[in-house]
């Protein structure tokens, strides 16, 4: 054998074991199983063939909705909320209840704008009780009879289970209900239970059918247990037509792309 063809041999087996030490280094191989298309692609270009690998679709990544997230409640705030929103409109027969159409981000959105503090409400008194066809007429900002109402939820179901107002029985949730709206559950910083128990009320029924984009109303669930069909440009089409058309609900974000 001649020099050059020792020299030949001594350099190819240098190769083959740095092409070994590499693959055992890079963790490509687990009992001699190719792993990845790394792997697949690499054995191909060490044999002088080519190796078709099936590309790796990305994964799909859950598309979360921006409205629901807290601007106003604590957690616990928001939990006490979802419990009562839930039984003011709770899931039947008919389709999910205000926790599953999130009425309580509805809620946590309006306490947080502008409405939350009566920004554009006479605020300088003075304060006699309301007649009849008279609307509210109290000193505390919305947020702030919401946030004490929370706690006054609590304090009674305490007084009366001796146990917080979401570890209560739905029965007992109802109980604790009643007594705000008939305004024996005591007072809210002066104010009766029954101004609180309004306005989670009219909250509750609002974040259940307003437009998806306030935060409630999740995918318009709530307007299609009613066969609401939503925002709309116009009826005309529909109008025109000799049999009834029903409309698949539409948000205001469906008008985004008009000009």
């Amino acid at each position: 054998m001649t020099e050059k063809e020792n020299n030949q041999i001594t350099k190819q087996a240098n190769t083959n074991s740095t092409r070994r030490a590499f693959l055992k280094n890079s963790g490509l191989t687990v009992g001699g199983i190719a792993i990845g298309a790394t792997f697949g692609g690499l054995l191909g270009n060490l044999r002088g063939g080519e190796v078709q690998t099936e590309p790796t679709p990305p994964p799909v990544a859950e598309v979360a909705n921006p409205n629901v997230a807290l601007m106003f409640f604590t957690p616990d705030e928001y939990q006490t909320t979802n419990a009562a929103v839930e039984r003011i409109f709770p899931e039947g027969e008919n389709g999910p209840g205000a926790m599953e159409l999130n009425a309580a981000i509805y809620i946590d959105h309006q306490l947080a704008s502008q409405w939350g503090v009566n920004a554009k409400d006479y605020r300088l008194g003075p304060f006699y009780k309301p007649e009849p066809t008279q609307g509210e007429q109290i000193k505390l900002l919305r947020q702030d009879l919401f946030r004490l109402g929370l706690k006054r939820l609590d304090n009674y179901s305490n007084e009366n289970y001796e146990r917080q107002f979401l570890d209560l029985e739905a029965g007992e949730q109802d109980d604790v209900l009643a007594a705000f709206e008939e305004g024996k559950a005591g007072s809210i910083s002066g104010v009766s239970t029954t101004e609180f128990f309004k306005l989670l009320r009219q909250l509750t029924l609002e974040g259940v059918y307003a437009d998806p984009m306030y935060g409630g109303n999740k995918e318009m669930l709530g307007w299609e247990m009613r066969k609401y069909p939503g925002t709309r440009m116009g009826y005309i089409n529909e109008i025109q037509k000799k049999d009834f058309v029903e409309l698949e609900p539409n948000s205001l974000q469906s008008h985004m792309g008009h000009s």
